[in-house]
């Protein structure tokens, strides 16, 4: 949604069925599809499975999940478009930028992302200070009952920490279902770097047409 947003048209490509997707969709291994000839397409935006860079403790071990970015890379590198690889913090991206949502108005969760590109991209100011309180379950937390979750940030994870409702208000995200939520980026995140890949797209396409005006 993001990358519509920022004038993009958008085709997803996903080895599940995602009914919820609000675009074009193609149900297929992401990897088999960059290696045919990506003709019409602009830019690729590739978010592979981050369970195996995660800090979060889970019930499997992380090298039971496929570590996909490096083939992924490859590929990428190898299609000669504008790219973007999106994961968390702890993923192998090179020279990446960190969004949070304390960075955009609007927002209530903290999400840090990293974003890798092989175009020119920047992250807004982070706010001074430190992050603000998050609305808790956990009565072991200082400000238990301290926040009310139709207001305050809120984490957006399968421990059930606020209502599906303050998950998809806290996001900007309103057609998905909560374990969607859970594996998802604010569109505010895609936007922003979509925005400045679609800039560096349409200065390469003035800067090809003054070398051929010139010739």
């Amino acid at each position: 949604m993001g990358y519509a947003r920022a004038g993009f048209e958008v085709y997803g490509v996903d080895l599940r069925p995602q009914p919820n997707y609000p675009f074009p969709f193609v149900q297929a291994d992401a990897l088999d599809f960059l290696r045919f000839p990506l003709v019409g397409f602009a830019a690729i935006h590739a978010s592979p499975p981050c369970q195996a860079y995660s800090d979060l403790k889970t019930k499997v071990a992380p090298d039971a999940y496929p570590r996909l970015i490096e083939p992924a890379r490859e590929l990428l590198q190898a299609s000669g478009l504008p790219y973007v690889i999106e994961n968390v913090e702890g993923a192998p991206l090179i020279d990446p930028i960190v969004l949070c949502g304390t960075m955009f108005g609007g927002l209530r969760v903290i999400r840090h992302r990293l974003f890798e590109s092989n175009v020119k991209i920047w992250a807004p100011a982070h706010p001074p200070g430190r992050h603000p309180l998050v609305f808790t379950h956990d009565k072991r937390k200082a400000h238990y009952g301290q926040l009310d979750q139709d207001r305050s940030f809120v984490q957006v994870t399968g421990g059930g920490n606020c209502s599906i409702a303050n998950a998809r208000a806290a996001m900007g995200i309103d057609w998905m279902t909560k374990h969607e939520l859970n594996e998802a980026i604010p569109p505010a995140y895609a936007q922003h770097v979509g925005t400045q890949v679609l800039h560096a797209i349409r200065v390469d396409e003035q800067a090809r047409e003054l070398e051929e005006m010139a010739a």
